[in-house]
């Protein structure tokens, strides 16, 4: 396969989409809201302003969907990143049963996009969350009653050891849930189709366009290498590449890289083994491993973190071991690529989003569920951006707290963290 020229190299970029390269700004724009950065989010939110009539720019510092957008797992599941019954201790039944709608929606929205764009993504069906300890079994058989009976979704249910074994190959685990309402996808195909959708509908793509610095207050201006664009409004989504632009926001998330392999294309008989039911899978670990089959029969296997700047200096051994821990029938497939991505986290594992000026808006933060999350938050910025803000202000009035010590200390107190939780992986109950 060849890969897709200035992206990672990946299998999503080796079995990318063609699409054309995108012109670097260059000179002076003038739109009415201003993109800073072409993932999930400023992608989502361009194509929903675009078809309200906005005219919109859209500035990437390197390609389209180049960072966690082009090299996450695919999953697309339903819900927030936090678990609904965590939701109502946190915020109250009223606002988990708003938030639990969103995330209905966003799966939805996902889904609509592909459809009405006509994006070929390989979009599937199902996503299955495996037990990795008895502890977890009974929490996912309480919280399977608990979406079908407080929140009337049947589309979830949850499943036994032996039926769990019976689907997915491994002995690794106990009983699942197994949630057929949620997708899974080919992410950077995703990212791509919702850039040519956005080309379609008139919105100006930019990359390798880096920012450097904007004004927001009065008419906003943004400034790059070469160019300059002048907006009404600008949306900063950023996500884990954030870096220095905005002070502000920067010590609200926690940018932490994860890693990704995939595996030789495999035998029919193989991958039927592996995942009967052709479901995305995760696990309950707090450093999650979770797992897919692409169109052609890899394994798409991510897990392993690490909180530095650096990637491990061989990722598909890094990633192999978690993978032969779940299958280790899998001792002698060869791994055809390995790669990595950063992420950005919140204290709470909860989007942040908001406005740091009336015409500065932000989302963030999506923990590992940006596919569905990120997407809905284009939405809902372009909304507020339109005048509407009632869906807009929930998520924005959702607490987010700064890591301890800002930008300059959270690096240590979260490797502190995640070493306590990587214990309780290994030895708790």
């Amino acid at each position: 396969m060849k890969g897709l020229q200035g992206h990672t190299d990946s299998y999503f970029a080796a079995s990318a989409n063609v699409i054309p390269a995108y012109p670097q700004l260059e000179g002076v724009t003038d739109v009415d809201v201003c993109v800073i950065g072409a993932g999930y989010t400023g992608l989502s939110t361009a194509l929903h302003l675009a078809e309200r009539g906005y005219k919109v720019a859209v500035l990437e510092a390197e390609r389209v969907a180049w960072g966690a957008s082009g090299r996450n797992g695919g999953h697309v599941g339903v819900g927030q990143r936090r678990c609904q019954s965590d939701l109502e201790e946190m915020f109250g039944i009223d606002i988990a049963k708003r938030l639990w709608q969103f995330g209905i929606e966003a799966v939805q929205l996902v889904e609509r996009l592909i459809v009405k764009y006509k994006i070929r993504c390989g979009l599937k069906r199902g996503i299955m969350h495996l037990a990795a300890k008895p502890s977890h079994d009974n929490y996912l058989r309480q919280e399977a009653d608990l979406l079908q009976d407080r929140y009337g979704y049947t589309e979830v249910r949850y499943a036994d050891e032996q039926e769990v074994q019976e689907l997915i190959g491994s002995r690794r685990y106990l009983g699942a849930q197994v949630d057929s309402g949620s997708l899974h996808l080919h992410p950077l195909n995703y990212a791509l189709g919702l850039a040519a959708a956005c080309k379609e509908m008139g919105v100006e793509l930019f990359e390798r366009s880096r920012v450097l610095q904007y004004r927001g207050s009065g008419p906003c201006e943004v400034t790059t290498a070469k160019g300059r664009v002048r907006a009404n409004n600008i949306v900063l989504a950023c996500n884990g590449y954030l870096g220095n632009l905005e002070p502000r926001m920067a010590g609200k998330i926690m940018p932490i890289n994860n890693f990704v392999l995939a595996t030789q294309p495999l035998s029919e008989s193989l991958a039927r083994e592996l995942i009967a039911n052709d479901h995305a899978v995760q696990d309950t670990l707090f450093v999650i491993n979770y797992w897919k089959l692409s169109e052609d029969n890899r394994l798409i296997f991510g897990g392993g973190e690490n909180y530095t700047s650096r990637f491990p200096s061989n990722i598909r051994r890094f990633v192999r071991k978690n993978m032969l821990k779940v299958y280790p029938q899998l001792e002698t497939t060869q791994i055809d690529y390995g790669w990595g991505g950063t992420l950005a986290i919140t204290m709470n594992r909860m989007p942040h989003m908001g406005r740091l000026e009336p015409n500065v808006f932000y989302s963030q933060g999506y923990s590992g569920h940006g596919v569905p999350t990120a997407t809905f938050a284009g939405k809902l910025l372009a909304e507020v951006i339109a005048g509407t803000e009632e869906r807009f202000d929930i998520m924005a009035r959702i607490p987010t707290e700064t890591f301890p010590g800002g930008t300059l200390l959270r690096w240590p107190g979260l490797v502190l963290g995640m070493l306590y939780h990587s214990l309780l992986d290994r030895f708790g109950r």
